[in-house]
């Protein structure tokens, strides 16, 4: 469990997803209770009928950046890029005005560069190693989208990627958090980002998982900024949430469930609002342990991927009130699960 010595403040958050660009789609679509997931196509999944997915179809790369320099980029580090941006626009950070090596970032990312690395060995299994191409290879890794964001807009500061199932998203904005109580940075970027491709779906019809964990799966980015309270202060920052207590479990013993949940969850089990992002059983025992005025599932509407937990939480700070009390709970099926206290800020 984390509770840090100083306040974490969020000071912007945005999104690239299925229901468009920026958090203001995804929340006019929580309000009208609107799900924007489409059916898979019949010629991306055969036999594929009833099964909804979200691809970000109206992202357009070149809205962001040269079309040279997309054309460089992987999809997912197209969209850290441009929500890299984003959010740092609402928080009101112009670029090269934190000192390089006071700003970084921390991602979660479940498969990022995986079209590209199916490109890569397609050429290889073709033709070779004459077939493998140098362009295509720095893209191949998890960590291209945090290195691509941190080379544009000139971070100098922690730079990390988490792949932990469901909960990559939530991982990232830990290690965030704890780098700014140690002083490491005064500002981070932190959050998620994942990619959505036809072979990714007939990958989980393969492994029967289509219709289980792979259901309603979603792609885009949602990055977070995090800074301590009292360097937002100083450059008249609005608050828009802050995170209190971070805890972490990594897995829910069958036979001490309650145990478990005991100490992943805090005392006060009563929220105005409660956030939920991931999969598996996990996340129902937890969320039939709180009470709340109303639960949010930014999933349904947008979709769940192993990231897309910075969907969640960027669009949970924008939909708490000042003054309000709320609940962050992420699980992937066999763990690891997060429970994040947060408090609405104060909106300009």
């Amino acid at each position: 469990m984390d509770t840090f010595s100083c306040s974490i403040a969020i000071t912007g958050a945005s999104a690239v997803t299925v229901a468009g660009t920026g958090l203001d789609p995804i929340l006019l679509a929580l309000k009208e209770g609107r799900s924007c997931l489409r059916p898979v196509p019949e010629e991306v999944l055969a036999g594929g009928h009833g099964l909804l997915w979200g691809r970000a179809e109206q992202f357009k790369a070149a809205d962001f950046m040269p079309p040279l320099k997309a054309r460089k980029l992987d999809r997912c580090s197209q969209f850290a890029v441009a929500t890299t941006g984003l959010a740092l626009r609402e928080a009101g950070i112009d670029k090269g005005a934190i000192p390089a090596e006071r700003i970084g970032i921390a991602l979660g990312c479940g498969f990022g560069g995986i079209a590209n690395s199916a490109e890569f060995l397609t050429g290889y299994f073709r033709q070779g190693v004459a077939g493998l191409s140098p362009l295509l290879f720095p893209n191949t890794v998890a960590n291209a989208p945090a290195s691509n964001a941190s080379i544009e807009f000139g971070f100098k500061g922690p730079n990390i990627t988490f792949v932990q199932r469901f909960c990559s998203a939530e991982s990232a904005i830990l290690a965030a958090c704890r780098f700014i109580e140690e002083d490491r940075a005064d500002v981070m970027l932190a959050g998620g980002v994942d990619e959505l491709t036809p072979l990714m779906m007939q990958g989980f019809a393969s492994l029967g998982q289509v219709h289980s964990y792979a259901s309603g799966f979603g792609e885009g980015c949602g990055i977070l900024v995090l800074e301590r309270e009292e360097h937002a202060a100083a450059r008249g920052a609005t608050i828009k949430a802050r995170i209190g207590r971070i805890a972490t479990l990594g897995l829910l013993l069958p036979t001490a469930e309650q145990a478990g949940i005991d100490r992943l969850l805090p005392a006060q089990r009563s929220f105005d609002q409660v956030s939920l992002s991931g999969a598996g059983s996990g996340i129902d025992l937890l969320e039939e342990r709180v009470t709340a005025e109303r639960f949010q599932r930014t999933g349904r509407v947008v979709g769940q991927s192993l990231a897309m937990g910075g969907v969640a939480l960027g669009t949970f700070s924008h939909l708490l009130q000042p003054g309000q009390s709320g609940l962050h709970l992420a699980a992937s099926p066999e763990g690891p699960y997060f429970a994040f206290s947060l408090h609405g800020g104060t909106f300009a």
